[in-house]
């Protein structure tokens, strides 16, 4: 009998979901203005490289505005009861559930990230997030941080692009339920939806200068980090700029918490379930193209089921459908800039010349826009740079292991320590390997899972404190031993 194959039709979600407008202004003490000096830089479509708007680039004297803005909104809104400003952030909450349509599609449109991770990952956990802290605002004495824990003040955050409204979730819910007031600044790439936020944040009605969002590029991220008006810095990123804020912060009374890169080891032993572990494999490095710090970029299966887990492998990448974001049955969708795509070449290619084997699908990338194939290397040793570096993109570095003290090894054999996975029907072996490793987050027949109620963070180069969980208020809370002695 004659295969059939079955192809998918399109299924675009409709682009007049969302409203964008020419261009947007600094979002500071409750309104839009425009830079001091007037600069703007312009966001584009990764997909297809079309420019979507033009917004404001902040200058020293922007950011200076934003963060006294903060500083002024700060005595009303931490002397306000844990459970008013529930009632805010409960607020903000149901307005992105019921704008979460109309956000997946701009969150699409600005990263490159496909519709349904958007719509069914994302927005869910940001939702999520807002409501979670929202439950926490009037019980910050039961934390576990001291009988009367004060918020800091004014906390600086600067967010990446690979997940720009969840990572704006991460930071601000916890910090508005401790009191705190915010200067926020999203990616360069992916501004608009942390601009949306802004217009949600008025929606809910809260106060002016609680949240302040500020947009432009690394100097103006520098800007803010160094102010002396902040109180707490929040930054996820890469390694070498968390190394640069380290630097910047020592020596100051500023609380910092950063959440950098890494090089996570997927373990896959002999007598894992194939099948469940090939879909954790896939889920773990090619989700959101491999744009993820805790992406599972090593895979190392036991050598006794390494063809077998290969083979697999292979053929359910080749069933990946890479091209529109915006397009229900896309699950690879566009690099999100220039920039990064030379740097996914850069190591792949590298991994080639230094003589790993290189397997990617066969697949047709569009003509416009920024676009790779997922990709797999084998014969891969702890020695090529596609095993060593941060690739932060769709490429794979297959290795194999013997014995668990072996993939133990060679997992904690990185500089980075955010996350693991492990992929066993041993409950032993995972609760043993657990222990080993020295990773942040460990998954166990799983991959890529987040709850708001659960802490996230690593070891070594990829940063230190936690985000999420009882233990992402932590960074934004002050004891009062005085109060505590009473």
């Amino acid at each position: 009998m004659k295969n059939t194959v079955f192809e998918y039709a399109p299924a675009p979600e409709s682009r007049a979901i969302v409203d964008i407008a020419p261009s947007y202004g600094l979002f500071i003490d409750g309104e839009f203005a425009d830079a001091s000096d007037g600069k703007v830089f312009k966001t584009v479509s990764p997909s297809s490289e079309e420019v979507l708007s033009e917004v404001a680039q902040a200058s020293t004297e922007d950011v200076d505005r934003a963060v006294r803005a903060a500083r002024r909104a700060f005595e009303a809104w931490s002397a306000l009861p844990g459970s008013e400003r529930a009632k805010y952030l409960f607020r903000i909450a149901r307005i992105i559930q019921e704008r979460s349509r109309e956000l997946a599609v701009l969150e699409s449109l600005d990263n490159g990230k496909p519709i349904r991770e958007s719509r069914d990952a994302d927005l869910p956990l940001v939702a999520a997030h807002f409501f979670y802290y929202a439950g926490w605002a009037d019980k910050l004495p039961y934390a576990g941080f001291g009988s009367n824990p004060r918020p800091l003040g004014v906390a600086g955050q600067v967010i990446p692009w690979n997940f720009p409204l969840l990572m704006l979730a991460w930071k601000i819910a916890p910090a508005l339920a401790a009191g705190n007031t915010v200067v926020l600044k999203p990616a360069e790439t992916t501004p608009l939806s942390a601009l949306f936020f802004a217009d949600i944040c008025r929606q809910a009605g809260l106060p002016k200068g609680v949240v302040n969002i500020i947009t432009g590029d690394g100097s103006t991220g520098a800007a803010l980090v160094g102010h002396e008006g902040i109180d707490k810095v929040a930054f996820t990123g890469s390694t070498e700029v968390g190394k640069a804020i380290a630097r910047t912060v020592a020596g100051t009374d500023k609380k910092v918490t950063l959440e950098l890169g890494g090089k996570a080891a997927n373990i896959v032993f002999d007598d894992a379930p194939i099948d469940q572990a090939v879909e954790g494999i896939v889920n773990g490095i090619f989700f959101n193209q491999g744009h993820v710090c805790c992406a599972g970029s090593r895979l190392l299966v036991q050598e006794s089921v390494a063809d077998e887990v290969l083979e697999s492998l292979k053929r359910r990448m080749s069933t990946l459908r890479v091209g529109d974001p915006l397009d229900k049955n896309t699950d690879i969708g566009a690099i999100n800039s220039a920039e990064q795509l030379a740097r996914i070449r850069e190591l792949a290619d590298a991994g080639e010349a230094e003589g790993a084997e290189r397997w990617a699908p066969s697949c047709e990338l569009p003509d416009s826009g920024f676009w790779f194939r997922p990709t797999v290397f084998t014969g891969v040793t702890q020695a090529h740079r596609i095993a060593r570096e941060e690739v932060f993109g769709p490429v794979l570095s297959v290795l194999t292991f013997r014995t668990p003290a072996e993939a133990v090894e060679k997992a904690n054999n990185t500089p980075y320590g955010l996350s693991a996975g492990i992929w066993t029907e041993k409950g032993s072996r995972i609760l043993w390997m657990a222990d080993q490793l020295r990773a942040g987050i460990v998954w166990a027949n799983t991959f890529n899972k987040f709850d708001p109620a659960s802490p996230f963070g690593g070891y070594k180069e990829s940063g230190y404190g936690r985000e999420g969980g009882r233990h992402g208020l932590e960074a934004y809370l002050a004891s009062n031993p005085k109060a505590s002695e009473k």
